[in-house]
């Protein structure tokens, strides 16, 4: 069996629409996907409606969330839930406030680029977005589109990275209250990236135990 429960799709800051996703996971022979979008459950209902024939869906999301251990800086997390109830109305009300973080953040971000010099504009990234959670893979594929970069991960590199003057923090959910409101919703919460540290600092198996 070949499972995928982590996947984005342009409810957030995939490049598919949640049906072209779940057409391509099958046509790549994969028998389970979990659809986990930043911040927001908008892409079950057509997911749900456009499953191809034998393939499970299993709806989730990405949490943005942050570990603030007592002797160091604060850690990102990427908390994934899954098999939630959208209607709860903690949860949905945080993944709301996770959502306007997101606008806010990634408004300052060009609005600071564009100041600059840099041809980019937040109405035009906000109408490509087609009414997804913009981030900022959104405003990379921006400046690729504009020429001043040469990829997504250039972008990133250069002027979006967390220590470019441009780079704007958000303020992220504390991630043992994104744990309990998972769970309250009555879901399945699992950490993203797990150990990967090439992606930055990780929470240690003892912050995890604990």
């Amino acid at each position: 069996m070949r499972i995928d429960l982590h996947t984005h799709t342009t409810v957030s800051d995939g490049t598919e629409t949640p049906a072209d996703l779940l057409a391509t996971a099958r046509a790549a022979g994969l028998d389970v996907v979990a659809l986990t979008d930043h911040d927001t459950t908008a892409g079950w209902a057509a997911a749900e409606t456009a499953r191809p024939d034998g393939l499970t869906v299993v709806p989730g999301m990405e949490m943005s969330c942050r570990w603030f251990p007592e002797d160091q800086p604060p850690i990102s997390v990427h908390l994934l839930a899954y098999l939630f109830d959208p209607t709860h109305p903690g949860f949905s009300a945080e993944r709301a406030r996770l959502r306007d973080e997101r606008l806010d953040r990634g408004e300052r971000i060009v609005t600071a680029l564009a100041g600059d010099g840099y041809p980019v504009s937040w109405d035009r990234i906000v109408e490509r977005s087609e009414g997804g959670v913009v981030g900022r893979p959104h405003i990379a594929r921006a400046l690729v589109e504009a020429g001043v970069v040469d990829s997504v991960d250039h972008a990133f590199g250069t002027l979006l990275h967390h220590r470019s003057p441009y780079y704007v923090a958000k303020v992220d959910t504390e991630v043992r209250e994104g744990i309990a409101l998972v769970r309250a919703a009555g879901g399945v919460p699992v950490f993203a990236h797990g150990l990967a540290t090439k992606r930055g600092r990780v929470v240690g198996d003892a912050a995890i135990s604990a």
